[in-house]
């Protein structure tokens, strides 16, 4: 067990459970330090001192970290002082920021370098960079100080992923991240997903009800590509239904039980996003929801689950049969 995990163990007991609310629009200045300090620990801060100079590996990830956020907020440095290292620009930035969505833009970015860089060369990091934690664990860690303080998000499959329940979050969302990661067929269906989330997080929420639509028809169409049950391209998630209830995806002896299935997914998702999200708006606005936003991601990651429990269970009776 990780060292934080034996400390927060004894801090836990010592509070009681964290709560299951969350706060969305603030990161207390307690947890911005703590999360210097695992990116720190993860990456590490070690500066070339030889005389042949170059940079080494952690001061090009914090040098690359710092012009991807410098190029897409339109400035030249996020710092004004001289003579500044890239690790201090970008996280002296941090600490101080007002602006919520660059904070999150910053722990995002920063741990997807310690998931797809750090990770890959942990040995190099240890031993180089003279690094102390794990990537897994710096992941693991930032969820809990996450939750710790409140903060209703969660570092995901290499995004930041809005949590609105703790029950629903471990119970539906995480599941059905683990079915779209679990074969590279729902590879679009997973990257539809994360982006209804994202923009969620941005508030952009009729683009998040679009791709909630197209993440659970992505999902039909992988199970349908799979299992060779045809279907054509531009089909509709009413069809694509059609062709999974043709094909018993859901079992025969389950059927009677599941007569009103079609019409629950036909008037769920398919129906809350073409009345909300996918048509003209003609002459007056539409406002979409959070709360509908919201209750759609959820349903969407609900049926998604169900299909891939489902297509787990047909895919062993093929077996079975071969």
């Amino acid at each position: 067990m990780a060292i934080f995990d034996l400390f927060s163990s004894r801090q836990k007991k010592a509070r009681g459970d964290v709560p299951d609310v969350y706060l969305y629009d603030s990161i207390p200045d307690k947890l911005r330090v703590q999360i210097v300090h695992i990116i720190k620990a993860t990456i590490g801060t070690r500066v070339n001192n030889s005389h042949y100079g170059g940079e080494t590996y952690s001061e090009v990830l914090y040098r690359e970290i710092h012009e991807i956020l410098c190029k897409e907020y339109g400035v030249f440095s996020l710092s004004q002082k001289h003579r500044i290292s890239h690790f201090e620009a970008v996280y002296d930035y941090f600490l101080y920021s007002e602006d919520f969505e660059e904070c999150l833009d910053i722990i995002e970015l920063s741990f997807k370098f310690i998931e797809f860089h750090v990770k890959g060369k942990q040995y190099k990091f240890t031993h180089e960079e003279g690094t102390k934690q794990e990537a897994n664990d710096a992941i693991n860690e930032l969820n809990y100080r996450l939750k710790e303080s409140g903060v209703g998000y969660e570092f995901l499959s290499g995004e930041i992923i809005r949590i609105d329940s703790q029950f629903i979050h471990s119970e539906v969302v995480k599941p059905t991240l683990s079915i779209l990661q679990g074969e590279n067929i729902f590879n679009g269906a997973r990257d539809e997903f994360l982006s209804a989330h994202s923009h969620y997080r941005s508030q952009r929420y009729k683009e998040a009800l679009v791709d909630c639509l197209k993440s659970f028809e992505s999902t039909m169409k992988a199970i349908c590509e799979k299992h060779g049950w045809q279907f054509g391209k531009n089909d509709t998630a009413k069809k694509l239904i059609n062709v999974c209830l043709t094909n018993n995806l859901i079992p025969v002896y389950m059927q009677e039980q599941f007569s009103q299935f079609r019409a629950l997914l036909e008037s769920g998702v398919p129906t809350v996003r073409n009345k909300e999200g996918g048509h003209g708006q003609g002459s007056e606005i539409k406002n979409v929801s959070e709360t509908m936003v919201s209750y759609t991601l959820h349903l969407t990651a609900t049926n998604i689950v169900f299909l891939g429990e489902c297509e787990k269970k047909v895919n062993k009776a093929k077996q079975a049969n071969a």
